[in-house]
């Protein structure tokens, strides 16, 4: 692992070398997720049915065409049906990314592997000098990205389980509960995304300068 240090002379461990590949990755999966964000916030709020049915009906009447409840809520209900269909294509995408992100981490340099970046900050935190601290930081960043990850496989798993669940024939109770689930991880998802986004704000205004602009240029 590459130990560039700051001016304090802290091992810094946060202004890493990144690949082209994982480079490409963070944005991508940043534009993917917030992509999903956009179609969710859309679709619950905006684009809600039960919300828009009395403005289908009010539309249509001053046309001279009078529809009842059901049949307003049908033709609002539709356009709420195309952002979902989105967000299912863009979770396709996640998909596609999280498959990519394994195949990351089995082709990168050995000190780039996320595993052995944790691996040598724990090696450091157990040596017990001055850099305690930050070392112990640096070890709940990476966990805190490996639960991203897992986050992110869960989240995968139960889209797919929603997407295809009618047509593999799963049980309505087992199909309820994958939504639930695949709605509550994509919650803690979204919270990471802005605590991720505060924390590099924070660290890149402290003692991490420059880690922003390293997850463009690799820091290399």
């Amino acid at each position: 692992m590459e130990n560039q240090t700051l001016s304090a002379g802290i091992p810094n461990l946060f202004l890493q070398k990144h690949s082209v590949a994982i480079r490409t990755w963070h944005w991508l999966a940043f534009l993917f997720i917030a992509a999903s964000m956009v179609t969710v916030l859309f679709a619950s709020s905006l684009l809600d049915p039960r919300d828009n049915m009395g403005m289908v009906q009010e539309q249509l009447q001053k046309n001279g065409i009078t529809v009842t409840q059901d049949q307003a809520f049908s033709v609002s209900h539709e356009y709420e049906d195309k952002v979902w269909e989105v967000h299912k294509w863009i979770g396709f995408g996640i998909v596609f990314l999280l498959l990519s992100r394994l195949a990351i981490e089995l082709v990168q340099p050995g000190e780039e592997k996320l595993r052995s970046r944790l691996k040598t900050a724990i090696a450091l935190y157990k040596q017990n000098d001055v850099h305690k601290k930050t070392y112990r930081h640096f070890i709940g960043v990476k966990l805190t990205y490996t639960l991203f990850y897992v986050l992110i496989l869960c989240m995968a798993l139960t889209g797919l389980g929603m997407a295809f669940g009618r047509d593999l024939g799963i049980p309505r109770n087992i199909y309820g509960a994958i939504k639930e689930i695949h709605s509550f991880v994509q919650y803690c998802i979204y919270a990471f995304v802005l605590v991720h986004i505060g924390g590099v704000i924070v660290a890149d205004n402290s003692e991490a300068k420059g880690i922003v602009s390293g997850m463009i240029n690799g820091n290399r």
